[in-house]
């Protein structure tokens, strides 16, 4: 092997610091492992050779490969020991001023060709550089934890960055076997900020009692694929660590109204009730198992009533042709019938607002989220609004539930769940790429593997169409009033002329 970087060293060997020595020592660098505690590094050893040892068990690795990684690893006592390193990593406490007395440190007993990183993932790598006599040489390196299954890493540029130092990081990145994004130095990067869509919006929808916590959840996993809920992530990651990153983001790019973080993070915060490590978050954990609630359960209806589908419906001809699939008496006149159930599909607005500028009957109207294609979902959603009959309301849950897929109900809310969480993501992600914090394709790249998204928040507009994106928000601005809901140039353009979102700007 013949690494960019043959002798690499580590400095601050905590979980982050043992992931990135076991990938450069397993890309062919000798490691050299430092820490201020005492035997930290020694003891960090033990625990990456064991790590191999269990890959060695599973016949993953043989034992010549074990004996070749092992021997890469070296411990240090003092700092000067990494002296002969050609690249020095940081990944100690996110601390300022620790880390440029640190670098300063470093910056004198390296060689003025090595290359110093840091592996921050909100600090300014500019503010780092700026204690040093050679800021060329310096740059970001944000791995993601656990450093050996988290295939991306950000490289960092900051405003005296060498381009030939993030060309050798991003070959060194390769040699690890992970993907390097570029990104410019700017709050949360790319990843950290692209997130930002996800969960602060979804606790909005809770602030503002739409629907509860677990069918939120349940909403974004079955209509748009995601993993995790942004509840169930936030327990995972835990709220020491994701209530923080809300409020550096929010006050970096100075009270966007985008990354406003929420009440009730705060409060759980303090309480608390951080996620699973605690045993509470925002749900109840026993055995390390999630205490969900009984699914909602579909109602039983004897005498349906005729349907009549607004001709302003999202969706409108898929529709139709669902609920002829589910043996709906369809009325096909220009106005609904006394008895019929009235069936809206908005983008953007509530039931109410459509109701109410439409003229049709408050008490018969349901609505029924179509920003994604049914045959694309596992999952339907339906809102009544707040004169909704409840024979009505059981009427329609349980139309949509007769062929067996789960049916969610929640309040009448402008977006409903999928849209205003999905919007929110592609807007932010546009912005991104107004901002040319990064490209495009790395972007989309650094979302999926660093947030395990089931596509790249660009691919996901495109899916649901920018132009839908666009009303979307264009509507929830309108019933808002809030900026949060602004769209960016980048997609109003795109959504304007009906390109896709990838489409190369010229």
């Amino acid at each position: 092997m013949n690494p960019t970087f043959n002798n690499v060293g580590v400095v601050g060997v905590g979980a982050m610091g043992q992931g990135i020595a076991q990938m450069a020592a397993q890309a062919g660098a000798l490691v050299h492992l430092y820490d201020t505690r005492p035997q930290a590094a020694k003891k960090a050893i033990q625990s990456i050779v064991q790590q191999w040892e269990r890959l060695h068990g599973k016949g993953r690795i043989d034992a010549a490969t074990l004996d070749s990684y092992q021997s890469r690893l070296q411990a240090c006592d003092e700092l000067t020991d990494l002296s002969a390193c050609s690249l020095v990593i940081e990944a100690i406490v996110e601390n300022l001023a620790i880390k440029k007395e640190l670098f300063a440190q470093i910056e004198s007993m390296v060689s003025p060709s090595a290359v110093l990183v840091s592996n921050t993932s909100s600090l300014s790598v500019t503010a780092i550089a700026a204690a040093l006599q050679h800021p060329q040489r310096f740059a970001g390196y944000h791995f993601f934890n656990p450093v050996p299954l988290m295939k991306v890493v950000e490289v960092v540029a900051g405003l005296k960055t060498s381009p030939s130092v993030c060309e050798e990081l991003d070959a060194f990145t390769r040699q690890m076997g992970h993907t390097p994004v570029r990104t410019r130095d700017t709050p949360g990067f790319i990843v950290n900020h692209a997130g930002r869509g996800y969960g602060t919006e979804a606790l909005r929808i809770v602030g503002e009692s739409i629907t509860d916590f677990a069918t939120i959840d349940l909403i974004l996993k079955d209509q748009v694929g995601f993993k995790l809920g942004p509840f169930e992530l936030m327990d995972l990651t835990a709220l020491d660590v994701s209530h923080p990153v809300m409020e550096s983001i929010y006050q970096q790019y100075y009270d966007e109204p985008r990354f406003r973080p929420s009440i009730i993070t705060a409060q759980r915060l303090a309480g608390g009730l951080l996620g699973r490590k605690t045993g509470e978050g925002f749900y109840t954990y026993v055995d390390g198992k999630a205490a969900m609630p009984p699914p909602q359960p579909s109602p039983v209806v004897s005498d349906m009533p005729p349907v009549w589908v607004s001709p302003r419906a999202a969706r409108r001809p898929e529709l139709l042709q669902l609920l002829k699939s589910l043996d709906a008496r369809i009325e096909s006149g220009v106005q609904p019938s006394e008895k019929a159930l009235i069936l809206v599909a908005p983008l953007g607005f509530d039931v109410t607002t459509v109701a109410a500028v439409d003229h049709l009957d408050p008490l018969r109207t349901m609505g029924i989220d179509l920003l994604m294609s049914d045959a694309q979902t596992r999952r339907r959603v339906l809102a009544s609004n707040p004169a909704t009959r409840a024979d009505m309301r059981d009427a329609a849950h349980a139309l949509f539930a007769r062929d067996g897929k789960p049916v969610s109900l929640i309040r009448d809310s402008a977006g409903f769940v999928t849209q205003r969480v999905v919007a929110h993501i592609v807007n932010i992600a546009s912005d991104i790429c107004q901002q040319s914090i990064c490209s495009p394709p790395d972007l989309e790249t650094a979302v999926q593997l660093g947030l395990g998204y089931p596509m790249g928040p660009l691919a996901m507009g495109d899916h649901c169409g920018p132009a839908s994106i666009l009303e979307v928000l264009f509507n929830m601005q309108t019933v808002y009033g809030d900026p949060r809901y602004r769209p960016s140039p980048w997609l109003r353009r795109r959504g304007a002329l009906g390109l896709s979102l990838m489409q190369t700007e010229h």
